[in-house]
């Protein structure tokens, strides 16, 4: 069984495509935007926190490269 964030492989010389990989491919691409949004949100909330402690700080920032790490691999 495929992983449900894989698309759907089809046959590049038959330009028919059933109905069934249509739907798995819409629904890979809706859960990837999804995904991508919330990951912008979390980063939008993180650059608009403003501290004055330098662990919180820090903190912030180690959170802020890994979620652009991720929405970079999302690209």
């Amino acid at each position: 069984m495929a992983n449900a964030l894989q698309q759907p492989e089809v046959d590049p010389g038959n330009e028919y495509v059933s109905e069934e990989a249509r739907r798995l491919a819409e629904q890979v691409r809706t859960e990837r935007e999804r995904h991508k949004q919330a990951l912008n949100l979390q980063r939008e909330n993180i650059l608009s926190q403003k501290t004055s402690n330098p662990s919180r700080r820090t903190a912030l920032e180690a959170a802020l490269v890994q979620i652009e790490a991720e929405i970079e691999a999302l690209r």
